[in-house]
């Protein structure tokens, strides 16, 4: 009769602390990540030959019936939202559908000067 202690298996490596610290860096990349705001409308820009891109920041939608919007705002209230985002600095960016009529796109720009922003970038699509 053999009362000698039973063979015990080898312990493996807990994995718990690589758990801990997938979930703390998951955590930092949720936290530090900006996550981008879908297209307030579909808007099918221009085309138009451009050497450089867009970099003003603001950005003002304008569709085919002239409808604006900025940051959640539409109409006369998206140009007092766009003007007040816009302190310090005269540029916006305006994603203009192609089937804008060039007299509502003339006063939307007039609109923007007199809230002060007086440079636009308009975005294009290359042909």
């Amino acid at each position: 009769m053999d009362l000698s202690d039973p063979h015990r298996r080898p312990r493996g490596e807990s994995i718990v602390p690589m758990i801990n610290v997938v979930f703390l860096l998951l955590i930092f990349f949720l936290m530090t990540s900006q996550l981008a705001q879908p297209d307030p409308f579909e808007v099918t820009p221009p085309d138009a030959v451009s050497e450089t891109a867009p970099e003003a920041q603001p950005v003002l939608y304008i569709d085919a019936a002239g409808r604006m919007h900025f940051d959640g705002a539409e109409g006369e209230a998206a140009l007092r939202r766009l003007a007040a985002a816009s302190a310090g600095h005269d540029n916006v960016q305006l994603r203009a559908d192609a089937r804008l009529e060039a007299t509502t796109l003339a006063r939307i720009l007039r609109q923007l000067a007199e809230a002060g922003l007086a440079r636009a970038e308009l975005v294009v699509r290359q042909p």
